[in-house]
């Protein structure tokens, strides 16, 4: 009898284990390609690098495209489009525009789909679309308070909309451009109740990343403002996650931003130390269910700010 309870209760916890994994954190493994430690990498579902090539330029966007090639910047001036065999198919140096004579950096980039390549150039105040012989073919300027070069933009996007989403760093603000370069939606960031404290470590409203939702709203990682938020049209926020909010993990740069078919949200989180998770993945609803995180330190270090999870079926908003 004991010993039939005594499987009993084996088997109800073999079921409970597995239920668990099922729909809990560690059922879910991703192949994710990312930039740190001097090199772009991939690793598989296991955190097993699968490819690898050096990188010293900290990148703050980086893409798989669907030909499997690899689009990043390769310095602070140059777009590399590099295939799996690490050859360079194509790239793109910019430079100092005409009337303009101090430094040029990029931060944001992507493929669109007519083949050409959307660039937002921090120095040069402007976005850039340039087609495969490297010729500019659209040029747009952006509105900017703090000019810097470093952190005028961080991510940039042109939406289907044919409008620029922008988040300007320095400026703590997100802005939304129609295809003139007028700023038709705004939204600035605040403190959120905290003091300002300078640092990676530190907090303030020094934004990342901005995408657009299905349903209008606008969903942002702030970076430095150390949490997730969605923002209506009008601004008001409708959805966050703060700092301290999920169970065990503590929120530091938020930074890259993925929104899967099914709704849940991959997010990066910079500089929290080896203690934290790099990536993290939650369920966008009340729950805020954390599904799946990636803490790989033989992989990635504490300056992991660009990542892509690869092995999405489906279109991903990022």
């Amino acid at each position: 009898m004991i010993r039939r309870s005594l499987i009993s209760v084996l088997a109800a916890g073999c079921l409970l284990l597995v239920n668990g994994l099922a729909s809990g954190q560690s059922a879910i493994t991703h192949r994710v390609l990312g930039q740190d430690k001097g090199r772009l990498a991939i690793i598989d579902a296991n955190g097993q690098i699968e490819w690898e090539t050096p990188c010293s330029f900290s990148n703050h966007d980086i893409s798989m495209l669907p030909n499997g090639n690899i689009l990043y910047a390769s310095d602070a001036t140059t777009v590399t489009e590099i295939a799996p065999d690490k050859s360079i198919v194509w790239q793109y140096k910019s430079k100092p525009k005409e009337s303009y004579t101090g430094r040029v950096e990029i931060h944001a980039i992507q493929r669109l789909a007519n083949g050409n390549t959307m660039i937002s150039e921090n120095g040069n105040s402007r976005f850039i679309e340039v087609n495969k012989a490297g010729q500019i073919v659209k040029d747009r300027p952006y509105t900017i308070i703090n000019h810097d070069p470093h952190s005028e933009t961080r991510l940039a996007r042109l939406l289907d909309n044919g409008h620029y989403l922008a988040c300007h760093e320095r400026d703590g603000t997100v802005r939304e451009y129609d295809e003139t370069g007028k700023v038709v939606w705004s939204y600035k960031l605040d403190l959120n109740g905290q003091e300002a404290v300078p640092g990676h470590t530190g907090h303030g409203t020094d934004v990342y990343h901005a995408v657009r939702l299905k349903n209008g709203n606008t969903l942002i990682a702030p970076g430095s403002n150390n949490r997730l938020i969605e923002v209506d049209k009008a601004g008001k926020i409708v959805w966050s996650v703060e700092r301290d909010e999920l169970p065990g993990i503590r929120l530091y740069w938020v930074t890259s931003l993925e929104v899967l078919p099914n709704g849940h949200i991959i997010f990066g989180n910079t500089h929290g130390g080896s203690a934290n998770a790099q990536l993290i993945e939650i369920t966008h609803d009340k729950a805020k269910q954390v599904v799946w995180t990636l803490n790989n330190r033989d992989a990635f270090g504490d300056d992991m700010a660009a990542a892509m999870v690869l092995d999405i079926k489906g279109k991903v908003i990022r």
